[in-house]
């Protein structure tokens, strides 16, 4: 498809064996694909999971474009033209908050959803809007398809390259990212987790820290014995501060 477009492409990672697929590469080992781009001085590399539902991307200087900043910059790109429905996109409860800041500034609106491609899209259909996603990469552009598509998603960001005329890191800019910590921890109960006392306590303090500067988000995995936690926020050094403090608290508890 990029050939056909007009595109120079170097391809990596393209000699599956049945058993390394992902195996350091992909949306989720982007770190070969940033020394490649950065050694070919290309403008910009594309790195898809084992199915494609979901790209990363890594711009011209080695930095990494996750689903936030890709659905910013589609988003904007539409906004400008009048062609976002309602000015709004979906995304989850887990995108940086800096992807609220971003689109709230061009006069668009983010609803959040539950984690999931398909919570995702029934906001969309609720909203009647055409663009939603999540960090991940996996971004629906329900004008051309009802689920994720990576190839899709490169080539509406890539198009909004053309038109600007700018570089990805450029278009990236539009969205200054907070930092982030994701927690994961391995629990026996994860009933008894939700319902400990001094565990419920400490993350309302957290609450109470963070003071609108920041959030703490905490779910269980559905397929894992694991509690995951996303700390954000302003200020790293605190947020590291915080996520020593839990892991005590949590480890303390035993559960």
């Amino acid at each position: 498809v990029f050939k056909e477009l007009g595109a120079e492409i170097i391809t990596i990672n393209d000699k599956p064996s049945g058993t390394n697929i992902n195996f350091n590469c992909g949306s989720t080992h982007p770190a070969f694909l940033r020394e490649v781009v950065l050694r070919q001085q290309a403008d910009l590399g594309l790195a898809y999971d084992g199915d494609a539902d979901r790209v990363i991307v890594v711009n011209e200087k080695g930095n990494i474009v996750d689903g936030d900043q890709i659905m910013a910059i589609c988003a904007l790109n539409l906004v400008k033209k009048d062609r976002l429905p309602n000015n709004t996109v979906v995304t989850t409860l887990m995108s940086n908050v800096g992807f609220d800041k971003a689109i709230e500034k061009a006069g668009g609106k983010v609803i959040r959803t539950n984690i999931g491609d398909r919570y995702v899209l029934e906001m969309m259909k609720k909203v009647k809007t055409v663009l939603g996603g999540e960090q991940s990469g996996h971004i629906i552009f329900s004008q051309y398809s009802t689920t994720g598509d990576g190839l899709l998603t490169s080539l509406q960001l890539m198009k909004v390259l053309r038109e600007e005329e700018k570089p990805l890191s450029n278009l990236a800019s539009v969205m200054e990212k907070y930092p982030q910590i994701i927690l994961n921890y391995e629990i026996k109960d994860k009933e008894r987790f939700f319902k400990n006392v001094c565990i419920k306590k400490f993350i309302k303090e957290i609450e109470e820290e963070l003071d609108g500067k920041g959030r703490i988000f905490v779910r269980a995995s559905g397929t894992e014995p694991l509690i995951r936690i996303l700390l954000e926020g302003e200020d790293k050094n605190k947020l590291e501060k915080i996520s020593q403090n839990l892991r005590e608290v949590i480890k303390k508890e035993d559960i």
